[in-house]
């Protein structure tokens, strides 16, 4: 099997989300971090990203990055100082494209 260091562009679709939600794992999200130039994931990175899944699990939604933020109890900007933008912290939790809509709000939110 191949290394999940380097992030294999079949599995996933044209704006960069992974196309099967199972396939995710710790090592194909540090991975896609590395590739989205994020840095080193912290403990905060990870309570989002388990926040996410575990939501879209449950829901098959997104939320707003307030709301994230808020439930975990960290600062109301905690997905930009974390991701840069919430569209950035999908993609790491491996998530499936939202659909244009979303994925255009997402990609407008907290620039850099």
């Amino acid at each position: 099997m191949a290394s999940k260091a380097r992030v294999v562009s079949d599995l996933f679709d044209e704006n960069g989300f992974l196309l099967d939600f199972d396939l995710w794992d710790r090592d194909l999200g540090l991975a896609i971090a590395a590739q989205l130039r994020l840095g080193e994931l912290e403990e905060n990175h990870w309570a989002v990203i388990d926040f996410l899944r575990e939501h879209y699990l449950a829901q098959g939604a997104m939320l707003w990055p307030s709301h994230v933020c808020r439930t975990l109890e960290l600062d109301a900007d905690c997905i930009r100082r974390l991701f840069g933008r919430p569209i950035e912290a999908w993609k790491v939790a491996g998530l499936p494209d939202p659909g244009d809509e979303a994925r255009t709000a997402m990609a407008s939110q907290g620039k850099r």
